[in-house]
């Protein structure tokens, strides 16, 4: 059996992965808050652990892994944005603008992971589901000591954890200097976090024994995670925004619910995103949801290459020259996986770089070398063991190349020409407009052959024939 290493964030080292049950493997992966489409470094993280998931099948089988990813459906930014929908115009009570947006949102990121070749998880728990079990939750800990009611809220008392801050490494009075603690004359300590807070009768709310009220954030997984994988399981992951404090209060909350769990063995962690080397934020105008790209012509299978080619624990640097250098490996690729005509098998060297901590630039790499040996079966194996590459070749690799065949003969006849007349300047002027379009002119004493590269654009064609 292949074996896998992972670098686990508690630990801080890369270590060999053993499974709890081998016949069992389960995995955790925080989810969005479903207020808004998701922006382009929301989807690293559902790339990343896609292929994690895609690892763990193949290795350990797909009837023996159990991935979930959550929505977070109850949330101040989605009581918020329904609010000012209300507050437009729209029509119908708070309640049911609420269920409008999350039912909303949650297509918007379906079809935008779909479209970035991510499997679905075998479960994606909705908070709002789970209201029960996480109630009985919080009265667990209540009853150990952990938590503690105070007008209408209940919080976690953080001082009742010895093992605190051991995901993040920090101590609590860094997280104290460094943080934004809420001051609230209702908690013992300014480390404690909310568990359950009051709601008013116009916003979502549940009957609970401190009131009606709904959940806090890091309870939310706490609770789905524990029903659906019980109270340990093998991988929790998520960005590494995420690693404090949401991360380290599931922690606690978790292990100090149960005698024994240990909640998740191993904890993952990927970097963050940038764009042209600076931070992705609307006021530098290089904010972007995964959807303004696809709308804009850049096709998901290219968005997710773009991901692969960094460690997931690097930095991500998002630019237009990786984006067409994507586009146009993809293409090449794509067409030489179209002539396999059997099933191949997955190019063994890309598994091993998987299994080694994911590194997916390794495994790029790797696919460039057996594009060079030309083994079209494993390609087309590979790339769909990758999630590069569903089950026939995408429709826009070969989009907007019908006049091809014409401007290759008419390029071909004007070079003809050329020979007899030695004035080669219609030969050099089709083929600068080839260039200039994004096609890749290959001349040789076989003839003329003409293929979309990079930023292919059919428009730039017209009035060329």
């Amino acid at each position: 059996m292949v074996e896998i290493r992972l670098t686990n964030s508690k630990t801080r080292k890369k270590e060999v992965f053993e499974p709890i049950d081998p016949k069992n493997v389960r995995m955790y992966v925080c989810g969005p808050t479903v207020y808004d489409r998701a922006h382009l470094g929301n989807a690293r993280p559902v790339v990343v652990f896609d292929v994690l998931n895609r690892l763990l099948r193949y290795v350990y089988g797909d009837e023996h892994v159990t991935y979930v990813r959550n929505f977070t459906d109850v949330d101040d930014k989605i009581n918020a944005t329904a609010l000012a929908r209300k507050e437009a115009g729209a029509e119908g009570s708070l309640e049911d603008l609420i269920h409008e947006r999350t039912e909303e949102t949650i297509g918007w990121y379906h079809a935008d992971m779909d479209a970035l070749g991510a499997l679905r998880p075998n479960h994606e728990p909705r908070a709002t589901g789970y209201i029960p079990q996480m109630i009985a939750m919080i009265e667990g800990l209540i009853a150990r000591g952990h938590a503690y009611a105070a007008e209408g809220h209940v919080l976690f008392s953080v001082g009742s954890y010895a093992d605190y801050g051991a995901l993040s490494g920090r101590s609590v009075e860094d997280m104290i200097a460094g943080a934004r603690v809420e001051v609230a004359p209702y908690k013992r300590d300014p480390m404690d976090f909310v568990l359950w807070k009051p709601s008013s009768d116009d916003l979502p709310g549940w009957d609970s024994p401190w009131g009606r009220g709904r959940p806090g954030w890091h309870i939310e997984c706490s609770a789905m995670a524990d029903d659906l994988l019980g109270e340990e399981f093998d991988i929790h992951g998520g960005g590494i925004d995420l690693q404090f404090p949401h991360h380290e209060n599931e922690i606690a909350q978790s292990c100090c619910a149960h005698d024994h769990g240990g909640f998740a063995r191993v904890w993952l962690h990927n970097e963050m995103l940038q764009v042209e080397g600076k931070k992705m934020s609307k006021s530098l105008g290089n904010f972007f949801t995964v959807r303004d790209l696809l709308d804009d012509g850049v096709p998901g299978e290219v968005i997710r290459f773009v991901f692969l080619g960094t460690h997931y624990r690097k930095p991500m640097d998002w630019t237009e020259k990786k984006r067409a250098e994507a586009e146009a490996t993809l293409r090449k690729w794509y067409r030489q996986a179209a002539q396999a005509v059997d099933g191949g098998e997955v190019y063994s060297p890309v598994v091993t770089a998987l299994a080694d901590d994911l590194n997916t630039s390794e495994a790029i790499m790797e696919c460039h070398q057996l594009s060079l040996a030309d083994d079209v079966s494993a390609l087309r194996a590979t790339l769909q063991f990758l999630g590069l590459m569903g089950d026939t070749i995408p429709a826009w690799v070969d989009a907007g190349t019908d006049d091809f065949v014409a401007l290759a003969d008419k390029l071909a006849a004007a070079r003809e020409a050329a020979m007899a007349s030695k004035d080669f300047s219609e030969v050099d002027r089709l083929k600068s407009a080839l260039i200039a379009a994004g096609v890749e002119v290959r001349m040789s004493k076989a003839g003329v052959e003409l293929l979309p590269g990079a930023g292919f654009d059919p428009a730039k064609l017209e009035g060329l024939l």
